[in-house]
């Protein structure tokens, strides 16, 4: 079948008309923030996440859903339908792009953009939006959410769960349905308090249909949990990074979702960076748990141990909004998403870093300082062996295109329209899908044009067919961030790396065999990466990838994320 006839056939499965499900679904949009692949329990995570482990029970879960590898550009491309090139934040959410970069580096969302609020919202939908934009300005309130609780820096992409004074509702002037003072404000929790309040509004609108984005930026860095949460996690972590990574695999492979056979890959290098960024293992394997201090280890133990608390906080609030539903009898015609926007973070080496400036500083906590770990006033990561981890048993971390980086966790459900669940899908998708999905449920045509001018027309495609057991057209998914690239194909992967000791060159990988890009076939089938490099070339000139960026040497040194 030709590209164009994929292309064409994709175009078409955005447009068909949805299910016969009578009214059109409420929709309940869920985004974790720096959540690995293999994190959640139904996954194969050891973290207790039961109310996400029911709903991937009562639906699908997706093996290979694709995000943009960071956490703007993917938030972007959910809220679009787009690549993140297209919708203005190929690189970064910045309040003024850089001089002389094109319209895709924007640092906001573009206005010919249209977003999944505003599309639904012109369709009659009520539209709810709860935790983190970072998508720049003007915001979610002028593109398309009615109502808005969350980080009140539209550019932030974290802040202290235990601070309600960074947090904000609007539209402006809006009284405050949840009080919680400092001392008993809890981010995570709170965004949780909010969607039910704001599920509660929505039904009083009887003849709308609803709309609800509950974007965490949990578990994102800071680390921070209640003291007592992260306590019980200790006696786990403590045991370690390998073994914990082997224990995940082998619970992986009994779920389906790779072979009996297939071995654990090595960890994964940390990538170059600064010696005091790397921990000293500056394109190096990230270290054996059993080669590191006593003291280092529980400092780690405790990390790893608050993230876990952060993602149980997230799992429970969830367990709070779909039980809301099912009080309602809204569970049946309820289309619901569950996904994160990148692979595990692995900033900054495999100590993780702390501090608010990131300059690269890893304390070694102990006593006091250890046991006052997570709490008001600390602001810490996890780094490259915990992403690890995460991820297992995919290459690489988040900033990257290699698997680690863009692979998400990807859960929905929806009774009304499923005539299958607890079943594993196997195609590749895009968080750029959502949108298409939701229209094609919705029974909505994507527009146009809004307001007399031309829209951007949607990239993604509906996952409808997926919900009784179709397969999807075959594809082109591209990838840029910041010069790592990628491109999936079929079966066949293309990977260029960065920040690695060697100078970066197309790798080739056959994903059916090899998911976890182990072995490089580029040398063998140097006709093949000519190919498909082509094709990534076509598609980063269509989708506005700046290629001069993509010729220049990395920066050395954190990022801001």
């Amino acid at each position: 079948m030709s590209c164009f006839l994929r292309s064409l056939l994709a175009v078409l499965a955005c447009l068909a008309p949805p299910l016969a499900t009578g009214a059109p679904p409420n929709v309940l949009v869920i985004l974790a923030d720096d959540l690995g692949f293999s994190d959640l329990g139904c996954y194969g995570g050891e973290i207790s996440t039961p109310h996400l482990d029911q709903l991937a029970s009562d639906g699908l879960r997706y093996t290979t859903c694709y995000n943009s590898a960071r956490c703007c550009p993917s938030r972007a491309s959910l809220i679009t339908g787009l690549q993140p090139h297209q919708a203005g934040i190929g690189s970064f959410a910045t309040a003024k792009p850089e001089a002389g970069k094109s319209a895709a580096y924007t640092g906001h969302l573009l206005p010919n953009a249209a977003t999944l609020a505003e599309v639904l919202g012109d369709a009659g939908y009520s539209t709810w939006m709860v935790g983190k934009w970072h998508m720049g300005h003007p915001g979610p309130i002028a593109r398309g959410f009615g109502n808005f609780y969350g980080i009140k820096n539209l550019l932030s992409h974290s802040e202290s769960q235990w601070a309600p004074q960074a947090y904000a509702r609007l539209p402006e002037g809006t009284p405050p349905e949840v009080t919680r003072q400092e001392g008993s404000f809890f981010a995570t929790d709170v965004f949780t308090d909010y969607a039910l309040e704001f599920l509660k509004q929505a039904r009083q609108k009887k003849d709308k249909p609803w709309f609800l984005y509950l974007a965490h930026s949990a578990p994102h860095f800071p680390l921070q949990a209640p003291k007592q949460d992260i306590d019980k996690h200790m006696a786990t972590y403590r045991k370690g990074w390998d073994v914990l990574r082997a224990e995940r695999f082998e619970r992986m492979k009994k779920l389906g979702l790779f072979p009996a056979d297939m071995p654990l890959p090595p960890r994964s290098s940390v990538p170059v960076d600064r010696e005091d960024i790397a921990n000293g293992f500056a394109g190096k394997e990230n270290p054996a748990w059993d080669s590191l201090p006593a003291d280092r280890r529980e400092d780690l133990a405790r990390r790893m141990a608050t993230f876990a608390a952060m993602v149980e906080h997230v799992d429970a609030g969830i367990g709070k909004v779909l039980a809301d539903l099912e009080a309602h009898d809204e569970t049946r015609n309820a289309l619901v998403f569950f996904l994160s926007d990148n692979g595990a973070c692995y900033e900054w080496g495999p100590f993780g870093f702390d501090g608010l400036s990131r300059k690269g500083t890893t304390t070694l906590h102990t006593g006091d300082e250890l046991a006052n770990f997570g709490q008001p006033g600390t602001h810490s990561s996890y780094g490259s062996g915990w992403a690890n981890l995460g991820n297992t048993p995919l290459k690489l971390y988040k900033h990257f295109c290699h698997e680690g980086g863009i692979s998400s966790p990807l859960i929905v459900r929806w009774p009304a329209a499923m005539s299958r669940k607890n079943e594993w899908v196997q195609d590749p998708t895009h968080v750029m899908d959502l949108m298409p999905t939701i229209l094609n449920a919705a029974g909505i045509t994507p527009p146009k044009e809004r307001n007399g001018e031309p829209v951007i027309p949607l990239e993604g495609i509906s996952l409808m067919p997926t919900f009784s057991g179709k397969p999807l057209p075959e594809r082109i998914i591209g990838f840029e961030h910041q010069e790592a690239r990628g491109l999936r194909k079929g079966d066949w992967k293309l990977a260029w790396g960065k920040r690695m000791p060697e100078a970066p060159q197309w790798e080739l990988y056959n994903l059916t065999t090899d998911r976890a890009e182990q072995h490089n076939l580029a040398a063998e089938k140097p006709e093949l990466v000519g190919k498909l490099s082509a094709d990534w070339m076509a598609w980063a000139k269509r989708v506005g990838v700046d290629l001069r960026n993509e010729k220049a040497a990395s920066p050395r040194g954190p990022a801001a994320d």
